[in-house]
């Protein structure tokens, strides 16, 4: 540990002194020092996960200089050309999730020390099965001995995973993909064209990112003789805060809805959303009704798909009085996936609130913290039954509110349904 420590301080003041050097030498000249020293520098600050600003503040240049060696830059113009200059290739950065080489290290000793998985695990901050995983996935096959140093080395393999690119490894696509670009076709013209003429040969999709990495892939198969994109573009145009749709089919948003949703008059506009169980795999769909406040609870389990939530809701809607099922206001979770498939089944219109803005469903943000009394956070809430979530739901809707005059949601939703008889008159 200490010859590791003592050759990273070594590198470390190896690095400092290029460039130092390099500006030792530009002392005392006209002109700035040389940028190759400081892109050096800027290269192992980013690598070190250090953001382009505070990079640029300590080496000493502008946050576009910086920006530049980061993402590449298009320098000009050349045989008719764009000239592209790369970006600066950080060293990568293995994300805490993975477990470290110390991690394994300590993971062999408390095996060795025959000591329980959880005790492992408690010791690292990790759970049990991740230190159950490690060692089923790194042991040795032949004697089952677990050795930190070899499951190290079979996890970078591993995390590698050397393939070729599906253009790479198959010629008979390749040359398909090939013939579309001679007839100067667009990525999604192709893949949509493999998919028409190809019905029966699930070897012949290709989605169309596929076809933009392989164009934009140093080492490309695609014939770039002449420019196959409309564009010319051989590079990936890096995205500057533009927000991509969040679904396929399209959005109402909720700057569209009726104005008697908002003024809270016409009962029959539901909010929704989901609140979800520990590391987001288990969830219970919500549904408050705007004016009455009455909720509808679904318990979603471990299967919180947008199918499955498409078939709940129209359930649940179909079962609605048709005054009483009029319209759903949702977040852009992934969730609503499905949402176009729920409302030509049930006509009612869904309207998306805007990204990061659970004020737009104010009455539903309420309710789920309500509903935190019965499912806590951090807790899985598929351990919960249908009527275990029924009841809680059930005993909300008793509950006495002081916006509906200290009437309960359930006793003005019974009077909506409760139709007197009319007298007749003899």
């Amino acid at each position: 540990m200490g010859a590791d420590s003592q050759g990273h301080r070594n590198t470390h003041l190896n690095e400092e002194s290029v460039v130092t050097e390099d500006q030792r030498q530009w002392k005392g000249r006209r002109g700035s020092p040389a940028l190759t020293g400081k892109r050096d520098e800027y290269r192992r600050l980013i690598s070190q996960g250090m953001s382009n600003s505070e990079a640029c503040r300590r080496v000493g240049v502008n946050r576009r200089t910086g920006s530049r060696w980061r993402y590449g830059r298009v320098a000009g113009q050349g045989d008719g050309h764009e000239i592209y200059y790369p970006p600066v290739v950080a060293a990568v950065v293995i994300s805490g999730r993975f477990l470290s080489q110390d991690e394994r290290l300590a993971i062999g000793d408390g095996v060795r020390a025959g000591r329980s998985l959880r005790s492992i695990a408690d010791e690292l901050g990790r759970s049990p099965s991740t230190v159950s995983r490690e060692i089923a996935r790194n042991s040795d096959p032949a004697t089952g001995e677990y050795r930190p140093w070899t499951a190290q080395r079979r996890a970078e393999a591993r995390r590698a995973r050397p393939k070729a690119r599906r253009l790479q490894a198959d010629a008979v696509l390749r040359a398909v993909v090939q013939a579309g670009f001679d007839q100067r076709w667009s990525p999604e013209q192709i893949a949509n064209t493999l998919t028409v003429d190809h019905p029966d040969q699930p070897q012949m999709r290709l989605c169309p990112e596929s076809i933009y990495r392989e164009i934009y892939a140093p080492d490309s198969v695609v014939d770039r003789k002449r420019p196959v994109l409309r564009t010319g573009r051989l590079h990936r145009q890096r995205r500057r805060g533009q927000r991509r749709e969040r679904f396929c089919a399209p959005m109402v948003m909720i700057s569209e809805r009726p104005a008697e949703v908002d003024a809270r008059v016409t009962p029959g506009h539901w909010e929704g959303d989901l609140i979800v169980g520990a590391r987001n795999q288990s969830a219970i769909a919500t549904l408050v009704e705007r004016t009455t406040l009455y909720t509808i609870l679904i318990q979603l389990g471990r299967h919180r798909s947008a199918d499955q939530l498409r078939d709940e809701l129209i359930r649940v809607f179909t079962q609605l009085p048709d005054e009483l099922a009029r319209s759903l206001t949702w977040d852009q979770g992934m969730e609503m996936a499905r949402h176009h498939e729920f409302a030509t089944v049930t006509g009612i219109p869904v309207y998306f609130c805007e990204p990061a803005s659970p004020w737009q469903r104010p009455i539903n943000e309420n309710t789920n913290g309500l509903l935190r009394q019965y499912f806590p956070k951090g807790t899985d809430l598929s351990t919960h039954t249908d009527r275990d979530v029924q009841a809680a739901a059930a005993q909300l809707n008793r509950r006495p509110r002081k916006t509906l005059a200290w009437r309960s949601p359930a006793a003005i939703m019974d009077d909506l349904l409760y139709t007197p008889p009319v007298a007749t008159i003899l």
